[in-house]
């Protein structure tokens, strides 16, 4: 998936820069080195030591890059299966559980 899409699914206030920045943070164990940026490269390179940890990990996982270290998106994206949400995901308490930065 990329950074992108994944901010898509999370919906309105969600951008690709704060996929990246959740991911960072993210606990042990979570795929975080799946996710990449809309060219089919990495974008941890300044992040994460080292540098080529996260195309290193993917080529494992059986993932080609080209010369300039981009795999194809059309071989490689993973497109969910789409679902029905009765409530759009999000991060935050509802309005209802909880008022925000306004007066009573």
């Amino acid at each position: 998936m990329t950074y992108g899409q994944i901010a898509e699914l999370l919906g309105e206030g969600y951008t690709p820069r704060t996929v990246g920045f959740c991911m960072h943070s993210s606990p042990e164990g979570t795929p975080w080195h799946r996710v990449l940026n809309a060219q089919g490269a990495t974008s941890t390179g300044r992040v994460v030591l080292p540098h080529d940890k996260q195309q290193r990990l993917l080529e494992q996982e059986g993932v080609v890059f080209s010369d300039n270290n981009r795999c194809d998106l059309q071989t490689y994206l993973f497109i969910p299966k789409t679902r029905t949400v009765s409530q759009k995901a999000t991060l935050y308490k509802s309005a209802k559980s909880s008022k925000r930065g306004g007066k009573s």
